[in-house]
């Protein structure tokens, strides 16, 4: 049992290790934010426990080194917790990016975004109109549709060019029209109607070439930033399911590593048996 401190040293050290990517996570989550989406209000869990995380295993690894039972209590306690959090954030976040995806355009590589498909939550938060001012405010400020520009030769490309491009769903959903409008393409964010065409998509009337507008106002953009949300967090969620098995093993272990160190300040010799130890020495003569 006493090898249970050295594995639990170990896997703290590991643990220690793994809370790194975590933490950065939520701080590429963050940075993202603030180029595209400025979805602020789903890093910050990560970023508090990968700290957590780190702090934890840091105790972890004390307690088992140094072999200090109260050290092994505080960690044992404070990790439960810890991993109950990150079992809830991972639910969660799974939860709220559930629904929804990108539509196939014919002849286009892009995809089309449409609010309606998602739901729950995160569609209300994002759609939320007071909200959804700071959100589009900053995808302004991020300038990401002036970047869409493309010259081949010097020469703007062309409408061809521009369909077989994989747009990203920021880039799809807010700085250009949605593809059932039926307006016509002039470059990648100048797009016209003609008279006589058929507005069968609400956001067709909000589509706007003039560059401060665009379709910033459109469900389509509002769709596109739960598509970018929804393929952030599950990169991210992938790292925190491997972190949560190693932290679950690390605990089991971490168990039987406290309950060696409580023998070794009781006395109690690793290979004797509590029932041993508290007969009379009169009975093993």
């Amino acid at each position: 049992m006493r090898t249970s401190n050295h594995l639990i040293g170990l896997l703290n050290f590991l643990t220690f290790v793994l809370s790194i990517p975590i933490l950065a996570g939520g701080i590429w989550l963050s940075t993202q934010a603030n180029s595209t989406e400025c979805l602020r209000f789903l890093q910050w869990p990560l970023i508090i426990i990968g700290v957590a995380i780190m702090v934890v295993s840091l105790a972890g690894f004390a307690g088992a080194c140094y072999r200090n039972t109260f050290l092994m209590w505080l960690y044992l306690f404070v990790m439960f917790f810890v991993i109950v959090a990150l079992i809830v954030f991972i639910v969660f976040a799974y939860a709220v990016t559930d629904k929804g995806s990108g539509r196939t355009v014919p002849s286009r590589a892009y995809l089309d975004y449409y609010l309606q498909d998602y739901s729950g939550w995160l569609k209300d938060r994002v759609a939320e109109e007071s909200y959804w001012g700071k959100i589009s405010s900053c995808i302004r400020d991020s300038r990401v549709c002036r970047k869409m520009g493309r010259t081949v030769g010097g020469v703007p490309e062309t409408v061809e060019m521009f369909n077989l491009r994989k747009l990203s769903p920021i880039e799809s959903g807010c700085c250009k029209p949605p593809t059932d409008c039926g307006f016509v393409y002039q470059n990648e964010t100048v797009w016209t109607g003609f008279e006589g065409m058929v507005l069968v998509n609400p956001d067709c009337t909000k589509w706007n070439s003039d560059q401060t507008l665009l379709c910033y106002d459109c469900n389509s953009c509002k769709a596109g930033v739960l598509a970018s949300l929804k393929r952030s967090w599950r990169k991210v969620s992938v790292i925190n399911i491997v972190v949560l098995i190693i932290l679950v093993i690390a605990y089991v272990i971490g168990i039987a590593a406290f309950r060696n160190n409580r023998r070794i300040d009781n006395e109690e010799p690793s290979g004797e048996a509590r029932m041993e130890k508290a007969r009379p020495s009169w009975i093993h003569s």
